[in-house]
């Protein structure tokens, strides 16, 4: 059974009570989204939002209005340009994720300047090879990741200036500093308004899982584009609130927070610095939109659970929407999840509670989203049809193809691996199998390149199958499928780290590590009726047959996982080839 059996439209779903209020609500375009520039954008979203809070951290610690954002950005760019910043330079950003991100890439596109950050798991060898590829001559980053990027700087690359947000050291640069470098004579009204919509506002860099990363060059234009197709298949009213938890360097948080929600619509944006943290933050800000990749749903969903939360549809109207206000969700006017497959589970789950999740497909080189469901019409299985003004068609193997006004200027400096991913008709090939059905809603099967091909030539979809696993049980933190030209499928489990100490706080165990619960017999026991679970809705040929439990911890940027949290397969089967043959032993 392929997940086009299991769409369900939203649409047709009975509802007990209206889907919150909020969401039905009609939002006109500010008129940031007709600029040419995210430059221009932000400037009439400064003028038009003046006195409202621009930028904060939780409780307020730092809160910075639109009038003194677009102060310190003038202030700001006019000292990069001291620093020999232009039209065309690249700017380096590594930091967490702070109001001061917002600031100094928001100053550097005023130059014209393409801002670019870096994963904050990155190694100096990893830094060094982005520095080699962006050729930046200046970074800003802050003391937590000042060692590596000086080891990084000291492998080779041309970087000219560090600029420290955070600290005043004697050989750096300090932000305030850097915003009393400036030039009398700097025209910074001249400067922005030269920019073009063809400068390329940004890059983001792959999360290299076939080798090694590409940078995506993602121009105003292709933002924008991305910005009105959105904000026309997902409606938001100006001057909301959200937050920015994500990596940076990854497109989803700069996109839709960075992007999106603060330069195009005026929200007041709330910077959390520690991605784990974002449930107890929700209900302080409140979100007017908010999404997050399946991994985080599925612990909000699990912590609902242990409240005994088990099934939203026999609760009262009344206890939803108290659920929806303790989860701080209930002003939202849609939620998003994509990054990877989501169960139906989950989803119906969600929407049960009258909190509709609209899936979305999209990659670095489209400028985030290709295919996103209307908040309305939702199909539970798919990823939505494509977005405003992008085609979509399928190859001759079925390979999802990509053409519009979102389709990346190309990999920076890699004109070769730019024709493999363009063809000369625009078509952005994906690498990924999909299907569309009659409505054009798309459902992804999987990475084309990751497909496994069991020993009697079955084709099946790893991605799907760990999907299962994962919201088979809230331990099963990851899982990684192995069957590729063997008889029977196969898992390496990994367990959750935060699941594992509420596990063993509840059954008084001392040792709440996932290395020591992986020998746990009642922790093997769970898992084991968790596989279970998860072949239930899986067919004969795509169930695990056997399982390993591994007493690690799989983190993002390591062996094992990109920083965005995607599987590097083939390090995995390279690094546990003993785990896996011991799994087929006897076979």
């Amino acid at each position: 059974m392929d997940r086009r059996d299991r769409a369900i439209n939203y649409s047709d779903l009975e509802m007990s009570e209206p889907v919150n209020t909020a969401i039905a609500s009609v939002a006109s375009n500010p008129s940031a989204f007709a600029a040419p520039t995210l430059c221009e954008a932000f400037q009439r979203t400064a003028a038009e939002r003046g006195d409202s809070v621009a930028l904060r951290t939780p409780g307020d610690v730092i809160s910075i209005t639109w009038t003194e954002y677009a102060k310190r950005v003038q202030r700001l760019a006019a000292g990069l340009a001291s620093l020999g910043v232009g039209r065309g330079d690249t700017v380096g950003i590594m930091l967490v994720n702070r109001p001061e991100f917002h600031l100094v890439d928001t100053a550097a596109l005023h130059l014209g300047a393409t801002p670019f950050s870096v994963y904050n798991s990155s190694t100096a060898d990893q830094i060094a090879h982005l520095f080699g590829n962006a050729s930046n001559r200046v970074v800003i980053t802050e003391s937590g990741f000042l060692p590596v990027v000086q080891t990084a700087i000291a492998d080779g690359v041309e970087v000219e200036h560090v600029v420290l947000v955070d600290d005043e050291r004697p050989e750096m640069i300090s932000l305030e500093a850097l915003e009393e470098m400036g030039e009398p004579t700097f025209d910074f009204e001249a400067t922005w308004r030269s920019v073009a919509a063809e400068d390329v506002a940004t890059l983001i860099y792959t999360s290299g899982t076939t080798g090694p990363p590409k940078g995506v060059q993602l121009t105003h234009s292709n933002m924008l584009a991305q910005m009105r197709a959105m904000q026309e298949r997902l409606p938001a009213t100006q001057g909301g609130r959200t937050i920015s938890y994500l990596p940076s360097a990854h497109l989803a948080d700069r996109w839709s927070t960075h992007y999106q929600s603060s330069i195009g619509l005026g929200y007041t944006l709330t910077c959390v610095s520690d991605a784990r943290a974002i449930a107890t933050h929700l209900p302080e800000v409140r979100p007017s939109t908010w999404g997050a990749v399946p991994r985080v749903w599925e612990k909000i969903k699990a912590a609902l659970e242990a409240q005994g939360i088990a099934d939203p549809t026999v609760l009262s109207g009344q206890q939803r929407a108290g659920i929806r206000a303790m989860l701080g969700l209930d002003r939202c006017e849609w939620l998003m999840v994509g990054g990877a497959p989501t169960a139906p589970e989950l989803l119906r789950y969600f929407h049960d509670l009258g909190l509709p999740i609209c899936e979305v497909f999209g990659m670095s080189e489209s400028s985030c989203v290709v295919t996103c469901s209307p908040v309305d019409r939702i199909k539970i299985g798919t990823c939505g049809p494509s977005i405003p003004g992008v085609e979509l068609r399928l190859g001759e193997d079925d390979e999802l193809l990509v053409r519009g006004e979102i389709v990346m200027a190309g990999y920076r400096g890699d004109p070769e691996r730019t024709r493999e991913a363009i063809d000369e008709d625009g078509w952005l090939h994906t690498g990924d199998i999909a299907t569309i059905d009659n409505d054009g809603y798309v459902t992804i099967v999987d990475r084309k390149k990751e497909l496994i091909i069991n020993a009697a030539g079955k084709n099946m979809s790893p991605a799907n199958i760990e999907a299962r696993l994962k919201s088979a049980h809230p331990l099963i933190g990851q899982a990684c499928c192995i069957g590729d030209k063997r008889p029977y499928n196969c898992a390496l489990i990994v367990l959750d780290p935060d699941v594992c100490a509420a596990f063993a706080s509840e059954h008084g165990l001392a040792d709440a590590s996932p290395r020591e619960l992986a020998h746990d017999e009642l922790v093997q026991s769970i898992i084991a009726a968790a596989v279970i679970k998860a072949n239930s809705h899986l067919s004969r040929v795509e169930q695990i047959k056997r399982h390993a439990i591994m007493s690690c911890d799989w983190l993002p940027g390591g062996d094992e996982l990109t920083p965005t949290m995607k599987l590097k397969r083939k390090p995995i089967g390279e690094k546990y080839a003993a785990d896996i043959e011991a799994l087929y032993a006897g076979e």
